[in-house]
């Protein structure tokens, strides 16, 4: 096993599996109330049911309380430290100090991390965190990487530390934004963003005081995308974060699919995993990032930056068009079970047809694994047809794969 944890995000219990089938060792989620992501998250039935499963199988679930909460939500989360308590979560995520002080209060065995949300950005602020009962801190994500080094020399060796990898950047201060309250009535910081920094936009901007700085802004006939950011992406930095001792890399994501997990969580763990052997055989400079991220760019995504962590100067970061990259390839299915004779029962995402081109993503490896559409039938009468398309949430069909693979399997389709 990795001696660095792999942490996905997990939006229900079926994005739970999924993430632990491609490789995560643990997941986070959150309550419907009182998360930063209150639109997609599990309730207390579901919630339990992920942890006890992600249990059975050695895996962990932390649970994000990450708001920064006003005296009028304070009844529900101490009833919600109390569920947590119950259902054994492993730890609990938490922004505001006094969510924390309720947490020590009525559980005091949870484990607390320190949500990113905390804007964590030197080892003084961590250890802070640390002395008022902190096991984890999530950095900003706007640290360089010399500066998480300098954390990882000095913090104790008890308090552990874990970083973004993959995923969305906030175009406010990891998440310090009130815009969306301003233009939708909707809190951020209470769980409830609008997301109005991917919205359209038209403007006139002229820079005054500083004419040397100067935004160059893009319109098309939607207008412009001036607040909208790429994605974060550190998959060339792998050996630098390795390396460097953090304890957990966390992949962003909670409102995506389960094809964009499975697609990001198996690059970053077969990544992680072949330069940790690499190392151990003496071999690390022969890291080539190039393959995880050819297959990173296999699934829809903004465009991808590196952000502050190589360079805290780096201004390629804006995602000035809006437009989604990489659009060669869809979510095509998922594997139910399997019949007789390579026949496989599948829940279909896109429309398929016969002859399409089809790429299984296996769990433990990123190389290649295709077929070409031979055989399509309906379910319901069992007869051969040549297309179907997902009418309805769930549809299904029978496929023919000429592989072995376990429910749960996905896969892509390539236009």
């Amino acid at each position: 096993m990795s001696k660095v944890e792999l942490l996905a995000p997990a939006g229900s219990l079926e994005k739970a599996k999924i993430a632990f089938m491609y490789g995560a060792d643990a997941v986070y989620a959150g309550t419907a109330k009182l998360s930063l992501r209150s639109r997609a998250e599990l309730n207390d039935d579901s919630l339990e049911e992920t942890i006890k499963y992600a249990h059975s199988i050695g895996k962990k679930v932390y649970v994000a309380l990450n708001i920064y909460a006003n005296d009028t939500d304070y009844e529900e989360i101490e009833n919600q430290i109390r569920i947590l308590k119950n259902v054994k979560a492993d730890a609990v995520i938490v922004s505001d100090p006094g969510v924390m002080m309720k947490v020590k209060e009525i559980a005091p065995e949870l484990d607390i991390h320190i949500s990113t949300q905390a804007n964590t950005v030197s080892l003084q602020s961590a250890m802070f965190w640390k002395s008022f009962g902190a096991k984890r801190i999530i950095l900003a994500r706007e640290l360089s990487k010399e500066r998480i080094k300098y954390i990882m020399d000095n913090k104790p060796e008890d308090l552990e530390i874990e970083m973004f990898i993959h995923g969305a950047i906030c175009y406010a201060y990891s998440g310090r934004c009130y815009l969306s309250k301003y233009l939708a009535n909707r809190c951020a910081n209470q769980g409830d963003c609008a997301q109005p920094c991917r919205w359209q936009y038209n403007i006139t901007a002229q820079e005054v005081n500083n004419p040397d700085s100067k935004i160059n802004i893009d319109y098309d006939e939607k207008g412009t995308y001036l607040f909208s950011s790429k994605d974060m992406c550190l998959i060339k930095q792998i050996p630098t974060i390795v390396d460097m001792g953090v304890d957990s890399l966390k992949i962003e994501g909670r409102l995506k699919t389960d094809y964009y997990l499975a697609t990001v969580v198996r690059v970053y763990r077969n990544a992680i995993d072949d330069y940790e052997k690499l190392k151990e055989e003496g071999r690390e400079g022969e890291y080539d990032y190039t393959k995880y991220l050819a297959e990173l760019e296999k699934v829809k995504t903004r465009g991808l930056s590196e952000f502050y962590f190589t360079d805290d100067t780096n201004q390629d970061i804006h995602d000035f068009d809006g437009k989604s990259e990489n659009m060669e390839y869809e979510y095509g299915a998922r594997v139910v079970e399997k019949l007789d004779n390579n026949i496989y029962l599948a829940e279909i995402k896109n429309k398929l047809s016969l002859n399409d081109r089809l790429e299984i993503l296996l769990p433990d490896s990123i190389e290649e694994c295709a077929f070409n559409i031979e055989e399509l039938y309906d379910v319901k009468n069992n007869q051969k047809v040549e297309s179907i398309n997902p009418g309805v949430k769930g549809q299904q069909i029978k496929i023919k794969i000429p592989y072995d693979l376990k429910p749960g399997t996905i896969i892509r389709r390539k236009k």
